[in-house]
Formats: structure tokens, C-alpha cells, sequence
């Protein structure tokens, strides 16, 4: 907006909007609009009511229903499946939502602008609805599969969560709008470790705990969907009024403006990159076509994405008026903690359930402790930003910390004690708290306001295929290095004496953890017995060493880029984007 002062003209509609410094009149998309006072400090009073204080807790507890099904999705991912009689398809669980919303996210973002918010994000809930009660129904892993990628769907609606929270708020307070949301993503990530536990403690795969989950998940989803339906009031965004004006808010002329060969390419690289690197190992080898082809096609059309977007779409999936320096480093950034975020959420508790603890409900205290520690973390740095102004030293601290967890978790030994991996997620938590918040402020606080949304869902996108990928890279070396069980097994067993004929009835018993065959097995000693064990777990330490040290690559890397992160202090302004305050016309009483 201009800071200019104008007379009023007869052909120029005058509106009210409280954005200014003084009674003034200001022009905007061809609109001028009555100015509130301001506070003598060069900026505007901010009007700040219950309204938008409601649609702030509307997105947040949306935000809490996402984070139910997604922690729900990863920590019980190995039950779920084993119950469905198939335990090596648990990835596939948090996979689905990832690579829907790495897909979906930015068609939605932009949506939004187009259609308005309210609506789509309240259709997209009731997807979360459906998608928990497929999988609390679920009697075959493909049927979960497809429950979690409807649930996908939903969690597409994650850029909207994060507009609405910043645009209905002064941009100053966009650090705390911003903590808010990932309060609401602490405690469902809490919530979910809790209760997930407490319903199947015993991380018994034959129980139907996570049926009642799931049940419990749809009915927050439900709750969710109708708060938004009753509180959440949003005046027209400023395409739905270009739009409207040009005569062009017909369905088909706002579909006609969506990049639609840039989604394409995006979910056709993802699905084939993911699903390539997935399979490799497991079960099929890196020559196998259905790892090499799939993976070449997947780079194949991610390759064409690219070219695309940089020389033929200049106002696509990746507007050209989005990067700057600042916004070219907070997509890096974001994609590092999806990464991160990714990895911790799916191999933190089942590391610890295999290694140094076998009650569910305490490993989910334990890892609970980190989304406890980020959600203090957020609100502090919500204060930090608001406060001392600045977001690149608290980004670069922040992914140093995040370093540190997976180097701590790299340098784990089977023998380590338990107490010291009840530390970690306090490094985890702080990381994460700080890095989703200040992150995703440095993107909107770098991007025009019309294109928020647009911003919002590239960068939500970004954290999605950030997780996508690294799902995909951490379950290919997983399963590279469990490949090699059956023989280290077998070698321990027989250097310590265990007879050939034994080994493949003693291999297949450790493998399955089944106490009463290995008695029964001729020639088994308990020194044999603690061999064949020792060395089961050891090579799981080596297989999830790998995927520590891989995320702790991607996210030192973010804290050198971090450095080079532009002063942006004059952006921390009480100006309010999209405020939902009723705007009255003074030529004719229209609602805007």
C-alpha cells in the first residue's frame, strides 16, 4: 500500500480500513480507504478484536487434528501394519500424506486466493473426517493406505493454517501468530504420542488400540471443521476482488490461472523418486527395474519441473516474484526441518523401542518431551522476533541445535544408557519449536502480500517433500544395512559354536524375537543366544546411525546458508493484511 496522502475523488469508492497513521485516504487496487488513527509512533493502532482472535484458534485446532493423524500415521505405523498382516508397509503410511501434500498444498494455497479461504479449508477437514474412519476400519494395509492418503488430502490444507494466522495479525506479531500455530502442532504431536501409547502400551500388534485412535481423530477433525464453519469470517481476498472486477470469477476462468502442468510434473517426480527409493532394498535391488526406472523417471519429470518453471511459468508453482535471497533460503531451510521432522517422528521412538525401552507409553513420554520443549521454544522466539526484531541469528542458532540432536543420536551405541536418550529430544524440541516459526516468518515477511498464500503453500509444500524425500532416503538405508541380519547373525552364531543345522532355525528366531524356538533348538547356549541378540542390534544402531547422520548433513547445511539471510527489521510493522473485522463502504454500506 501506498503511504501517500490523496483527496477523495468521486470515481474512486471509499472504504474503511484500519491501516493508517492518521484520518487519511490511501489508494489500492483502485479503492481508496479511510485511514484509523495511528498510535503517534508512525505506526497504526492495531484492531485486533474477539473475531480475530477466533479464526486464530479455528486454524490452530485444525493444525491439532493434522498433527493427531500424522503422529498417529508415523509412531504406530509398525503395529498398524503387523496387526494388517503385512509389517513391512508401514512406511508407506506417512509417505502417503507427505507426497499429498507436497502435491496438493500449493494447488490449495493458490485456491485460496481464488475461491477464498473459509470453504476450502473447511472441505479439506471434513477429507480428515473420512480418511480416519477408512483406517479405524481398515482390515488390510492397502485399505489403511488409502484412508491415510485421503487423510493426506486434509493435511494439504497445512499453508492455509499458516496464512490465516499471519495475515488476520500485525505483521509484528507474526512471531506469535506463528507460535500459535506450532503450539497447536506441539500439543496434537503430545496428544497423539499419549494417547497412541496409552491405547496399545504394550506395543502389542494384535490390539486394536489405534481403531479408537482413529475414531477419536475423526471426531477432532469434526470439532475442527464446524469452528471454522462458526468463527471464521474472512472478508474477499484481493484476487477474488481483481478477479471479480476483470469480470473473470467464473469457475472455469479461476481454474484456467492454476499451473496445472507444474502439478503434474511435481506429482509425478515425487510419486516416482519416493516410490523408487522406497523400493530399493526392499525388497528389490538398485539394478532391479522397479527401482532404477522408477527413480530415473521420478528425476526425469522433477528435471522438466524445473525447466519449466524457470523458463516458461513465470507466475506458477514457483513465482518468480517470490525469490529472493531471503525466500530462496527459507525454502532450503523449510525443506531441512521437513526432513529433520521426518526422521525424528518416524525412527526416534522406534530406535529406543528397539534398543533401550519396550513400553510404548514411556518411549511416548520421552519423545513427547521435545514437542513440550518446542512448543515453549516457539513462544519464546515468537517473543524474540516481535521484540529484538531479527530472524537470521535465531535460525542459524536453531539449526546448529538441530545438528547437535542427530550427532547425539548418531554417536548412540546399543550399550548407552537409557537416561541419556531421555536428554535428547529437549534438542530436538528446540530446534523444531524455533525453526517452523521463524522460518516461516522469514518467507511471508520476504514475499509481496498478495502473494502470501502463494508463498505459504510453496513453503508447506517444500517441508512436505523435505519429509518425502528424506522418508524415502532414511528407509533405503535402513533397509540396506537389515538386509545384512540374516548373515551377521549366522556368523556370530556359528564362530561361537552353534551347529550348521541349527542356523537357519536360530537366525529365523532372533530375527522374530521368539524366546520359546530358540530353547527348543539343538545346540543353543545362552552365550549363543546373547551373540545371535548382540548382534540383531547392533546392526539396527548402524541403520539408524545412517539416517542420523544423513539428516544432520541436510540441516548443517541450513545453518551455513542461514548466515546469508538479509536484515528484514522494517518489516516488523503493525500493518495487518487481511483483517476480518467487518470493512464498511462509505458510498453505499457494502461489505467488503
Amino acid at each position: 500500500m501506498s503511504g501517500q496522502t490523496n483527496s477523495p475523488s468521486p470515481s474512486l469508492e471509499v472504504k474503511d480500513k484500519p491501516l493508517g497513521t492518521d484520518n487519511t485516504l490511501l489508494q489500492q487496487d483502485g479503492v481508496r480507504y479511510v485511514e484509523a488513527a495511528g498510535n503517534g509512533n508512525g505506526e497504526p493502532e492495531p484492531r485486533v478484536t474477539l473475531r480475530s482472535w477466533l479464526a486464530l484458534l479455528a486454524a490452530d485446532l485444525a493444525y491439532f487434528a493434522q498433527l493427531i493423524n500424522l503422529l498417529g500415521a508415523g509412531v504406530q505405523a509398525k503395529t498398524i501394519a503387523t496387526h494388517l498382516g503385512n509389517p513391512d508397509q508401514g512406511a508407506w503410511f506417512t509417505a502417503t500424506i507427505t507426497i499429498f501434500t507436497v502435491v496438493l498444498a500449493p494447488i490449495f494455497a493458490q485456491g485460496a486466493d481464488y475461491w477464498g479461504r473459509k470453504w476450502l479449508l473447511t472441505i479439506l477437514l471434513l477429507f480428515g473426517v473420512v480418511g480416519s474412519i477408512i483406517v479405524s476400519r481398515s482390515t488390510s494395509v492397502n485399505m489403511a493406505i488409502a484412508g491415510f492418503s485421503i487423510n493426506g488430502i486434509s493435511n494439504a490444507g497445512q499453508p492455509i493454517f499458516h496464512t490465516i494466522a499471519s495475515e488476520v495479525m500485525p505483521r509484528k506479531w507474526r512471531g506469535y501468530a506463528q507460535a500459535s500455530s506450532f503450539s497447536a502442532v506441539a500439543l496434537g504431536s503430545v496428544t497423539g504420542l499419549l494417547l497412541g501409547a496409552g491405547l496399545n502400551r504394550t506395543n502389542n500388534p494384535l490390539s486394536n488400540g489405534f481403531r479408537t485412535y482413529f475414531y477419536i481423530a475423526t471426531g477432532i477433525y469434526f470439532v475442527s471443521a464446524v469452528l471454522v464453519v462458526f468463527t471464521y469470517y474472512p472478508s474477499k481476498t484481493v484476487k477474488q476482488r481483481e478477479l471479480k472486477g476483470q469480470g473473470e470469477d467464473s469457475i472455469m476462468a479461476k481454474l484456467a490461472k492454476l499451473d496445472w502442468v507444474g502439478y503434474i510434473l511435481i506429482a509425478a517426480g515425487i510419486v516416482l523418486f519416493s516410490l523408487g527409493l522406497t523400493w530399493a532394498k526392499n525388497p528389490y535391488p538398485w539394478s532391479d527395474p522397479h527401482v532404477a526406472v522408477t527413480f530415473a523417471l521420478g528425476l526425469f519429470f522433477l528435471a522438466c519441473l524445473v525447466v519449466y518453471e524457470t523458463w516458461f511459468k513465470k507466475d506458477g508453482l514457483f513465482h518468480h516474484d517470490l525469490f529472493t535471497r531471503n525466500f530462496a533460503i527459507a525454502c532450503y531451510c523449510i525443506f531441512a526441518e521437513g526432513l529433520a521432522f521426518i526422521a525424528s517422528n518416524s525412527y526416534f521412538s522406534y530406535e529406543v523401542l528397539t534398543l533401550y525401552q519396550h513400553n510404548a507409553l514411556l518411549v511416548s513420554t520421552d519423545y513427547s518431551i521435545g514437542f513440550l520443549t518446542a512448543m515453549l521454544a516457539a513462544i519464546l522466539t515468537g517473543v524474540y522476533c516481535s521484540i529484538v526484531k531479527d530472524v537470521k541469528w535465531i535460525t542459524v542458532a536453531a539449526f546448529v541445535i538441530f545438528t547437535a540432536f542427530f550427532a547425539g543420536m548418531a554417536a548412540l551405541e546399543r550399550t548407552t544408557a537409557h537416561s541419556v536418550v531421555w536428554g535428547l529430544p529437549v534438542l530436538l524440541g528446540a530446534g523444531l519449536g524455533i525453526i517452523l516459526n521463524v522460518v516461516v516468518v522469514l518467507a511471508q515477511m520476504s514475499t509481496p502480500p498478495h502473494l502470501i498464500a502463494a508463498a505459504t503453500g510453496l513453503i508447506m509444500s517444500l517441508r512436505s517433500l523435505g519429509g518425502t524425500v528424506g522418508l524415502a532416503i532414511h528407509q533405503a538405508l535402513l533397509s540396506d544395512e537389515l538386509g545384512k541380519l540374516p548373515v551377521r547373525v549366522a556368523d556370530v552364531a556359528i564362530a561361537k559354536g552353534l551347529p550348521e543345522s541349527s542356523v537357519s532355525a536360530f537366525v529365523g528366531a532372533i530375527l522374530g524375537g521368539n524366546q520359546t524356538a530358540l530353547a527348543s533348538i539343538s545346540g543353543v547356549t545362552t552365550d549363543i543366544i546373547t551373540a545371535g541378540t548382540n548382534a540383531k542390534l547392533d546392526t539396527y544402531v548402524l541403520g539408524f546411525r545412517y539416517i542420523w547422520i544423513a539428516a544432520a548433513a541436510f540441516v548443517a547445511l541450513a545453518a551455513i546458508l542461514s548466515l546469508f539471510i538479509r536484515d528484514l527489521k522494517s518489516e516488523f510493522n503493525m500493518h495487518i493484511d487481511a483483517p476480518v473485522e467487518r470493512k464498511t463502504s462509505l458510498t453505499d454500506g457494502e461489505s467488503i
